[in-house]
């Protein structure tokens, strides 16, 4: 089964490949099936936001689509910058600007706990929709570590691992991350409809 990834992000689809492709679903960028859009992201939820866009990619490109709305919650930020995770501190910030800017938000003496949060949408051009939620607890890093991952991965530490996510191999990141967690409940879900 071949699903149009609502995103342009190449890592999503490289993640979202390595865990939906032991089911035999492929998941492509939408480029591969000739369409070009951005869907404003106007939801106040993940659900919202993964919905958007998973349903008005299937739309024009009249295959299934999938969605992946996510972001970093931080408690002491009052659960921002949340969904506006990839638009945090406005249009002119990369991935860096956007980390760093919440280093420089997090207030003194505050607990540093967070969570990602992944919403996992698909829409069939039948109608039909499938979500799955995934949430990976952890706490803000005082300083960036690790060369991988992207977005907030430098900043975003496990205590358990003692390592930010940026600091985990592919494999160890899919097994606990939210996206991780989000496209295993996706599956299963998947594979009960596909029944």
């Amino acid at each position: 089964m071949k699903m149009v990834l609502a995103s342009k992000n190449q890592k999503k689809m490289k993640e979202m490949n390595e865990i939906l492709s032991t089911m035999g679903v492929e998941v492509c960028l939408q480029a591969d099936v000739g369409i070009d859009i951005d869907v404003e992201e106007t939801g106040t939820t993940f659900e919202e936001n993964s919905l958007l866009k998973a349903k008005a990619v299937m739309e024009a490109s009249g295959l299934s689509a999938i969605a992946d709305d996510s972001g970093l919650c931080v408690d002491a930020l009052n659960g921002a910058p949340g969904v506006y995770s990839a638009r945090y501190g406005g249009e002119g910030l990369d991935d860096t600007g956007r980390y760093k800017l919440l280093l420089a938000n997090m207030p003194k003496g505050e607990a540093r706990t967070a969570k990602f949060v992944s919403v996992i949408t698909c829409c069939f051009p039948n109608g039909d929709v499938l979500t799955a939620r995934g949430e990976c607890p952890g706490t803000i890093a005082f300083a960036p570590m690790g060369e991988g991952g992207f977005g907030y991965d430098p900043v975003f530490f496990l205590p358990k691992l003692k390592k930010t996510f940026a600091q985990l191999t592919a494999e160890e990141k899919n097994a606990i991350s939210h996206r991780g967690l989000a496209l295993e409940a996706f599956q299963e879900k998947l594979e009960e409809y596909l029944k």
